[in-house]
């Protein structure tokens, strides 16, 4: 009988699910690219590079904590008028944590309102949170040194449907599929703990690796962290 366990998705699967289109950057149009380093800088915001192309090209990039889209600007990278970014939109948990964090940093924030937070009509936004508190109600604002918005919102239970519930079925199955790799690997290994074997080869076929790669990820990671190699 045989064990093995495919979750390579088939052509059929793929022409009935759309492709992955991910948002990766929001270009922001800035004046000084040195001034808008040092406030992102301040900020605590992750600098993922700094291109210095030329004496009329520059290309910043950096990312928010806990954000899985980032904010590009330098010199010569769009057209449009400084400070027209608009509102760019910030989630966040607490928002009264988030609001002071930022303030000791050295941010401008607004005091936290509520009502039509995407209004910038001073009678549609109200001052303080959300009276029941209910998600998505309690917002404040801060700018970067050219005028870009940013808007916060305290997001603590997002709406049904806007997170992708996961296919429990296909987890099942590459989770069955990782214990009989990882069988193999104790096999051939000191005692040690599996959950050290199967965090990285899990991540690894999550992320589009196959069965071999994510073994040598797996076999890698044991072997570089944990001093533990195959026999």
């Amino acid at each position: 009988m045989s064990t093995d366990v495919h979750t390579t998705e088939t052509t059929a699967d793929r022409a009935t699910k759309p492709a992955d289109l991910k948002i990766e950057v929001v270009v922001l149009a800035v004046a000084d690219a040195d001034r808008s380093k040092a406030f992102y800088s301040s900020l605590g915001w992750r600098e993922d590079a700094d291109f210095p192309i030329s004496e009329d090209f520059r290309v910043l990039q950096f990312t928010p904590p806990g954000s899985q889209a980032s904010i590009i600007f330098g010199t010569g990278v769009t057209p449009a008028a400084p400070g027209s970014g608009g509102s760019l939109l910030l989630t966040v948990d607490d928002i009264d944590a988030a609001r002071a964090e930022l303030i000791e940093r050295g941010a401008d924030v607004s005091e936290v309102f509520h009502g039509r937070g995407f209004s910038d009509a001073g009678q549609d936004r109200i001052p303080g949170r959300a009276p029941d508190g209910q998600s998505y109600g309690s917002f404040a604002t801060f700018s970067d040194p050219d005028g870009n918005e940013f808007l916060l919102q305290e997001v603590t239970t997002r709406l049904p449907g806007r997170v992708e519930e996961p296919d429990v079925a296909e987890l099942a199955g590459l989770l069955l599929e990782t214990a009989l790799a990882h069988g193999r690997f104790e096999a051939a290994t000191p005692e040690h703990n599996w959950w050290d074997w199967y965090a990285p080869y899990f991540s690894a076929r999550q992320h589009g690796n196959d069965a071999e790669q994510a073994t040598e990820a797996a076999d890698r990671y044991m072997k570089d962290v944990h001093g533990i190699v195959r026999r």
